[in-house]
C-alpha cells in the first residue's frame, strides 16, 4: 500500500465525461489499496471566464473579492468529482483550502504556502476516505481565502504531498510526460523516462509549459517524488496502475538517475526583449540603481550582459525581459536616468531565448562550443549567451526560433531512441 496524491489539471476536467474518466483514474489507485488525495483545477476555460467578470465588475477590484470570486472554479471541479466517485462506491468527500488548512501568506492573487499541517488528511486516510481538494487556493492571515497565482494547482498537489509524505505526487495533464523538447516544434521530440529536479526547474522556467515552477522549486525543497502523466490514456490499460514506474515522466534526485545524458533537454522562450543601456557610468552602486526600481515593478530580468569600454569609465549594459514588460521596464528606465547617467536607450522586442539544459554538463566539457557551431552553421546569430553549471541560455531573433531548437536537439543526438 502507497500513500499517493493526485493532481489533474483543467483539460483533465472540462467536462462531466472527463470527470467521470478522472474518477476512473482515482477508482484504479483505491482499488490497489493506496491512500488517495486528489487535488483538482478548476475546469478549462472557467479561471479565465471568473477573471473576465471581476475585471468587467471593476477594472480596480478588491485583491481579496478576486480571490473569493476565481477561487469558486476549483470548488466546483471538487464537488463534481466527489459526487462522481461517490456514485461508483468510493468514499470520497470534498474539501476546500482554507478547510484543510493550506496556510499562506497574505499576497491575494499570488500568494505563497506558508504551512499545511497533513494530520487532517491522514485521518481521512485512516477513515478510508478519498480527499478531494480544490488546488490554487488557501486560507491567509487574514482569515480569507488566498489563490496562489497561476498553475497554482501544481504547487498544491505537491505541498500537500510533502505535508502527508506521500510516496509520490503524480501529476496528470495532456500530456504524457516531460519531453526532450516541444514536439509541436521537433515531431522527433522523445519522452523523458527520468529527469532530476534541478534540470526540471530549468526547463520549466526556461518555457516548457509542462509544470509550474514554484511546484518544481517545493518538490526539491522536500524530495517529493513527482510523475507527470497523461489522463487521457485509458485509467485501466496495462502497466497505468504500475506502483513503481508508471507510464510518464519521473521528477526524482538526480542520485536515482543513473546514466545521467549530457544534454537532457532544449527549451525556448518566445516574446523576449532586449534592453540596451550606452555609455553608463561604470562606478559601483550603477547595477543597483539599474536593476533595483526594476525589481521593485516586478519585471523579471535575465540574461546581463556588460561590455567595459577601453578607459574603464563608461560602460555597456544589455539585459532581456518578457516583451510585455518591455513598455514598463524603458519607463522605469528613464526615470532613474539621472542617477545613473547613460547617454541612451535601446531596445527591441521579437527574441526568442532557447536554452540547452542537462546535469551530465557539469562533468563535460565542449558542451558549449558545440552548440554556437551548430548554430553557426545555419546562419543562425547569437546576441547574448548566460550560462550555468546545467544549462546554457542563447538570444537569438525571432523568426530562427524553431530552426535552432530542431538543431540543437539533433546536434546533442536528442531525437535518437
Amino acid at each position: 500500500m502507497a500513500r499517493i496524491v493526485m493532481k489533474f489539471g483543467g483539460t483533465s476536467v472540462a467536462d462531466i465525461d472527463r470527470i467521470r474518466n478522472v474518477a476512473r483514474h482515482v477508482k484504479r489507485e483505491v482499488e490497489a489499496g493506496h491512500e488517495v488525495a486528489v487535488v483538482v483545477s478548476a475546469m478549462a476555460g472557467k479561471t479565465n471566464e471568473l477573471v473576465g467578470w471581476t475585471r468587467a465588475a471593476s477594472p480596480m477590484h478588491d485583491a481579496r473579492e478576486y480571490d473569493a470570486v476565481v477561487a469558486s472554479g476549483e470548488q466546483v471541479t471538487a464537488g463534481l468529482l466527489a459526487i462522481t466517485l461517490q456514485s461508483m462506491g468510493i468514499h470520497a468527500r470534498s474539501w476546500q483550502g482554507w478547510q484543510i488548512p493550506i496556510r499562506t501568506d497574505n499576497a491575494h492573487g499570488a500568494a505563497r504556502i506558508t504551512e499545511i499541517d497533513g494530520s487532517f488528511l491522514i485521518k481521512r486516510f485512516g477513515e478510508g476516505q478519498v480527499a478531494v481538494i480544490a488546488g490554487f487556493q488557501g486560507l491567509g492571515p487574514d482569515n480569507r481565502i488566498a489563490t496562489l497565482g497561476r498553475g497554482g494547482s501544481d504547487t498544491s498537489a505537491v505541498a500537500i504531498a510533502a505535508a502527508v509524505k506521500a510516496d509520490r505526487c503524480d501529476i496528470y495533464t495532456d500530456v504524457d510526460g516531460v519531453y526532450t523538447t516541444d514536439p509541436r516544434v521537433e515531431p522527433k521530440a522523445r519522452r523523458l523516462a527520468k529527469i532530476s529536479f534541478e534540470e526540471m526547474l530549468e526547463m520549466a522556467s526556461l518555457g516548457a509549459k509542462v509544470l509550474q515552477v514554484r511546484s518544481v522549486e517545493l518538490a526539491m525543497v522536500h524530495k517529493v517524488r513527482t510523475f507527470v502523466r497523461s489522463s487521457f490514456e485509458d485509467p485501466d490499460a496495462p502497466g497505468m496502475g504500475d506502483l513503481i514506474n508508471p507510464p510518464g515522466t519521473l521528477i526524482c534526485d538526480e542520485e536515482e538517475i543513473v546514466e545521467q545524458q549530457v544534454v537532457t533537454g532544449i527549451a525556448y522562450a518566445k516574446d523576449e526583449a532586449q534592453v540596451s543601456l550606452r555609455r553608463v557610468a561604470d562606478r559601483p552602486g550603477v547595477s543597483a540603481a539599474i536593476f533595483g526600481p526594476l525589481a521593485e515593478s516586478h519585471i523579471n530580468v535575465d540574461m546581463i550582459v556588460q561590455n567595459i569600454s577601453e578607459d574603464g569609465s563608461k560602460t555597456d549594459m544589455t539585459f532581456t525581459v518578457p516583451t510585455g514588460d518591455l513598455d514598463k521596464a524603458v519607463a522605469v528606465l528613464e526615470k532613474v536616468k539621472p542617477e545613473v547617467g547613460f547617454d541612451a536607450i535601446q531596445s527591441e522586442a521579437g527574441l526568442v531565448k532557447v536554452s540547452v539544459i542537462g546535469i551530465g554538463m557539469r562533468s563535460h566539457a565542449g558542451v558549449a562550443a558545440t552548440a554556437f557551431r551548430a548554430l553557426a552553421d545555419k546562419g543562425i546569430n547569437i546576441r547574448a549567451i548566460t550560462t550555468s553549471e546545467i544549462k546554457i541560455s542563447i538570444l537569438i531573433d525571432g523568426p530562427y526560433a524553431e530552426l535552432a531548437v530542431r538543431t540543437l536537439h539533433s546536434v546533442y543526438g536528442l531525437d535518437k531512441h
